[in-house]
């Protein structure tokens, strides 16, 4: 242990948890969605994909950062709106293969959709930041990363003061909880799965923006939802906290193995080990770390 390498312990660390803040903002799309009804969104990450496909397309028209952010926000809202009155609102109290098989069916559709409009060809995306290292007490952080960290975590609390202390918030806490007792004391369920399914479209937005500016904006891209699967196993699939914490623990765990372990297996193991975590997870606690365990009762 003398010769053990702290700082750069550190280092693979820390790039590894900001990794996982930006993994656990792809997680939390799914969760709004899965909290209120019971749908395991697979579109989320061809909702990505177009978030980030129509932002650059319209910047090289020559439209300003700021007005093409808010065209794309009005577009991911009236898609999360039509999704949810064409495809959820018609399904409702179906059984839950068929919501997921209908969202697998989505994805597909808004990718082509997205190809049809915006062509194939993979695009640049500058934010502005660089990706290069800067040095805090010797571990060297990536100032994008750090960037990408910093807008993941301000969407999150964000969320967190929406849902909380407004109005719609309380509402889609309340169908969370109960969907009948929400229909009971008046809610509208509907403007809520409207309205959850619109702030998805935002969360997909920014975390289109935040992935496609590291690897570029290609469609590929709809693929990063695979790398939420497993924070959302760990987290649990109606926990925005649990979320959080498992992108943390996906993040910094898949850097650190590829780091120290990866050499026994010929490297390249950060692409599947979160995979194996997830799945020994799933055998000592299926809900997840915040998850909640439903107790059949006999």
């Amino acid at each position: 242990m003398a010769d053990f390498d702290w700082l750069f312990f550190m280092e693979v660390l820390v790039g590894g948890l900001l990794s996982g803040v930006m993994y656990s903002l792809v997680a939390i799309g799914f969760v709004l969605i899965y909290k209120t009804s019971g749908v395991l969104n697979f579109a989320q990450g061809a909702m990505l994909l177009f978030a980030a496909l129509t932002f650059v397309s319209v910047t090289e028209r020559g439209i300003s950062f700021p007005l093409a952010f808010a065209i794309t926000f009005a577009i991911m809202v009236v898609i999360g709106i039509a999704v949810e009155r064409t495809v959820l609102r018609p399904l409702t109290n179906k059984p839950p293969i068929t919501l997921f098989m209908a969202t697998l069916g989505l994805s597909y559709i808004i990718e082509g959709a997205a190809q049809l409009i915006w062509g194939t060809q993979v695009h640049g995306l500058d934010l502005g930041i660089e990706d290069v290292p800067f040095d805090v007490g010797g571990v060297y952080i990536s100032q994008f990363d750090i960037f990408a960290a910093v807008v993941a975590a301000s969407m999150v609390l964000l969320l967190s003061v929406f849902f909380r202390y407004t109005r719609i918030g309380l509402g889609f806490r309340a169908v969370a909880d109960d969907q009948f007792a929400a229909l009971a004391v008046g809610l509208r369920l509907p403007w809520i799965w409207a309205t959850v399914w619109a702030t998805a479209g935002l969360v997909a937005l920014v975390a289109g923006l935040l992935w496609g500016a590291r690897v570029g904006v290609q469609f590929s891209l709809s693929l990063i939802v695979l790398k939420a699967l497993p924070v959302l196993v760990l987290g649990g699939f109606d926990s925005i906290l649990g979320a959080i914490l498992g992108g943390l623990l996906i993040g910094a765990s898949e850097k650190l193995a590829e780091v120290y372990i990866g050499g026994y297996f010929g490297g390249g193991i950060e692409g599947w080990f979160a995979y194996v975590i997830a799945l020994a997870f799933l055998l000592v606690r299926p809900p997840g770390l915040f998850g909640q365990k439903l107790v059949e009762r006999v």
